[in-house]
C-alpha cells in the first residue's frame, strides 16, 4: 500500500489482521463497481457492492463499514441527499465521492457537506488507494480514541484525558484511588503536561464533585494581589479596597481549590496557606475575624520543591503538608505511544471547533511528531495540531503543515550562503551543530538535561560540543 497511508499504521494493520477494513461501493455502473472491488480486495479490504442508493442504504442499515465510496450521480437518488442520509446514520463514517467528468464543482459542494474527498473518473490507482487508506485509518484511529475515552469514562469518570501508556495508566489508577479521600494532593510535572486536567479528574471523582472547583494560577499575580484573591479583604484594607470582597478559599468552601505553580509563592503567602491546611482557618486582609472553611487543596508545580526547601525558598513545613500524596506526571517524550491518540484527539476537537470535516494525519507527518522531544509537552502538541487544522486545505494533515523545528528541516540554503564549496560533511556538521544549540537553548544551556533529552551520555554530548566548537560560556552570556 502507498507510503502516504494515514497514521497510525501499526494500529490499523494490527486490527486489519483480525478484521479487514470494510468498504461499501455505491455506483450504478457495473464496470466501475467490479474494477474498484478488484483493486481494493487486492489490498486486503472487504468490499460490498450496491448498484443504487436504496440498496446502499439498506446495506448501511444492516452492517458496519469503515468507508463508503459513493457515486455522485445515481439513478434513484441525488448523491448529496444520500450523503446526508449516511451522515445522519453515522456522522463519523468517511464518504469518498466518485465523480464523472464535468461534476467536479458538484463534488466540491459534496465535500462542503461533509464528504471526505472525491475521486474523478478515470482515477489513478495509487492516488485512490492512498485516499482510501487515509480515510480508513482515520476512521479506525477515531474509533480507537473514542473507545479509549469511553473506557476511561466508565472506569474513572475522566474527561478530556487521553493516554494508554503504562505510565499514564498507573496515573489513572492512582487518581481513582486517592480521589475519594480528603487528602491534600501535590501534582508534579513539567509545564504543559496536563496538571490541571488531573486536578479536575481528582475533584470530579471525589465526594466534593458537586461543589466548586476553583483553579488559581499563583505564579501570575504579585504577592499582595494573590493574597487578596485567595483570602479576600475588608473595605479599606488597602487604597483600592473600596468594598469588602470574598476570597477564593471562601468560594471553594466544601469544594476543591487548585493552586497551580505553588513554587512561585512568596514565603509570607506560604505561611498563610500552611495555616489554612492546618487549622482550616484564615482572615480577610485587614480583617480581625477568623473564617472557617472546608476546602481540599490540590497543588501543582513544575519546580523541584525539595531543592527549593534546601535553598530556603520554600517552607519545609508547608512542603510536607502538601506532599501527602504525590502524582508525578511524565513528560510527553517519556510516553510517546500516547502521541498518536493525543494528536487525533486534538484534530477531532479543532475540526469540530472550526466547522471542518474530520482530518487524518499522514504517516510522513506523524513520524516527526513521534521523534520530536516536545519540550512544551501536551500543550505544545495541542498548539501544533490547532495550527495544522486551521492551515489545512485537504482531507489529510501532511508533513508540510508540521512546523519546521519539529520536522527538523534544516535551513540548508542559509547554511550554504557564503560557502559555495561546502562539502556534504560540512553541511551535515553544521546541521548537527544547530540541532545541539537548539536543544541547549531549550534546556537553558543545562548540558545534563540536554543529554537526557537526546538520550545520550553526558560525556558523548560534551565531546560533540567540543568537536563542533560550541562556546557554551559565550552562548550563555548572549
Amino acid at each position: 500500500m502507498s507510503e502516504v497511508a494515514v497514521y497510525p499504521r501499526k494500529t490499523a494493520k494490527a486490527v486489519e489482521a483480525i478484521t479487514p477494513p470494510s468498504i461499501l461501493i455505491i455506483d450504478d455502473e457495473n464496470a466501475i463497481r467490479e474494477s474498484l472491488q478488484t483493486l481494493l480486495e487486492l489490498e486486503n479490504y472487504r468490499v460490498e457492492l450496491a448498484e443504487n442508493a436504496e440498496q446502499g442504504l439498506a446495506f448501511l442499515a444492516a452492517n458496519t463499514y469503515d468507508l463508503v465510496l459513493l457515486d455522485i450521480s445515481l439513478p434513484d437518488r441525488n448523491g448529496l441527499d444520500v450523503l446526508e442520509d449516511i451522515h445522519e446514520r453515522d456522522p463519523g463514517l468517511p464518504v469518498i465521492m466518485i465523480t464523472a467528468h464535468g461534476t467536479v464543482d458538484y463534488a466540491i459542494r459534496a465535500m462542503q457537506s461533509g464528504a471526505s474527498n472525491f475521486i474523478p473518473k478515470p482515477w489513478d490507482n495509487e492516488k485512490l488507494l492512498a485516499d482510501v487508506s487515509s480515510a480508513v485509518a482515520r476512521r479506525r484511529a477515531e474509533e480507537e480514541n473514542q473507545q479509549l475515552k469511553r473506557a476511561l469514562k466508565q472506569r474513572y469518570n475522566f474527561e478530556n484525558i487521553v493516554g494508554k501508556s503504562e505510565k499514564m495508566l498507573r496515573i489513572f489508577d492512582l487518581v481513582a484511588q486517592v480521589a475519594p479521600s480528603r487528602s491534600t494532593i501535590l501534582i508534579q510535572g513539567e509545564s504543559g503536561t496536563g496538571k490541571e486536567l488531573i486536578a479536575k479528574a481528582i475533584h470530579a471523582n471525589s465526594p466534593r464533585k458537586d461543589r466548586p472547583f476553583v483553579p488559581v494560577n499563583t505564579g501570575s499575580m504579585p504577592a499582595d494581589l494573590l493574597e487578596s484573591t485567595l483570602f479576600g479583604h475588608v473595605k479599606g484594607a488597602f487604597t483600592s479596597a473600596i468594598s469588602s470582597k470574598k476570597g477564593l478559599f471562601e468560594v471553594a468552601d466544601r469544594g476543591t481549590i487548585f493552586l497551580d505553580e505553588i513554587g512561585s509563592m512568596g514565603l509570607d503567602t506560604q505561611a498563610k496557606i500552611l495555616r489554612v491546611l492546618q487549622d482550616k482557618k484564615f482572615m480577610h486582609l485587614g480583617g480581625i475575624q477568623e473564617i472557617q472553611v472546608d476546602v481540599r487543596i490540590i497543588a501543582a508545580t513544575n519546580e523541584d520543591l525539595k531543592l527549593m526547601v534546601k535553598e530556603g525558598r520554600f517552607r519545609e513545613d508547608l512542603f510536607y503538608r502538601l506532599n501527602v500524596i504525590t502524582v508525578d506526571l511524565p513528560p510527553l517524550r517519556d510516553r510517546s505511544e500516547d502521541i498518536p491518540l493525543l494528536a487525533m484527539h486534538f484534530l477531532q476537537r479543532f475540526c469540530t471547533e472550526n466547522g471542518r470535516p474530520p482530518l487524518g494525519i499522514s504517516t510522513e507527518a506523524m513520524r516527526p511528531l513521534m521523534d520530536y522531544m516536545w519540550p512544551g509537552n501536551v500543550r505544545e502538541l495541542e498548539n501544533v495540531m490547532e495550527r495544522a487544522v486551521v492551515l489545512s486545505s485537504g482531507s489529510t494533515i501532511g508533513i508540510d503543515l508540521i512546523s519546521d523545528h519539529i520536522v527538523g528541516r534544516a535551513p540548508i540554503t542559509s547554511i550554504l550562503e557564503g560557502r559555495p564549496d561546502a562539502s556534504l560533511f560540512d553541511i551535515m556538521e553544521e546541521c548537527e551543530r544547530r540541532i545541539i544549540i537548539d536543544m541547549l537553548e531549550k534546556c537553558s544551556w543545562n548540558q545534563t538535561e540536554a543529554a537526557d533529552r537526546f538520550h545520550v551520555p553526558l560525556s558523548t554530548l560534551n565531546q560533540k560540543i567540543k568537536r563542533l566548537n560550541i562556546d557554551i560560556k559565550k552562548k550563555i552570556k548572549e
